[in-house]
């Protein structure tokens, strides 16, 4: 009776590790497409020197006709108008500003040297101030 059994009628093994490697490399490389999609690459990155494409002096007379400019020195020192002024006097003057331009443009010039958090955190509190426009030039 053993020698009528048929070798290929058994039932068929799943091989899983195949399907297993497959799974964590898709996995790992979901993983690492989200970590670089939050945005904690900015930290630390070198601001570029110029933006191709524009004219550097027509660029700047438009800013500074339309909008209110303010910089931020490598000391971390606010700049309004080429004088330091702090931060109180910085929110009284743009609550000024957008008062009289509803729809006007708020630009910050940030030292290359600073990094990026400072930049981010102190554009966060210029559009907290208000304003619906807050941008950061680069030179």
């Amino acid at each position: 009776m053993r020698s009528r059994r048929n070798p290929a009628s058994k039932v068929p093994e799943v091989n899983l590790v195949p399907m297993m490697d497959v799974l964590m490399t898709v996995l790992t490389f979901f993983v690492i497409i989200s970590m670089t999609l939050t945005g904690r690459q900015l930290i630390g990155i070198d601001i570029p020197d110029d933006v191709q494409g524009t004219d550097e002096e027509t660029a700047e007379q438009a800013i500074e006709e339309e909008t209110l400019i303010i910089g931020l020195n490598s000391d971390s020192e606010i700049l309004f108008e080429d004088q330091t002024i702090s931060f109180q006097q910085l929110t009284q003057r743009i609550r000024t500003y957008f008062s009289e331009n509803p729809e006007g443009k708020l630009v910050l010039k940030a030292d290359k040297d600073l990094p990026y958090n400072e930049v981010a955190a102190f554009l966060t509190d210029l559009r907290d101030i208000g304003g619906n426009q807050v941008s950061l030039a680069v030179e």
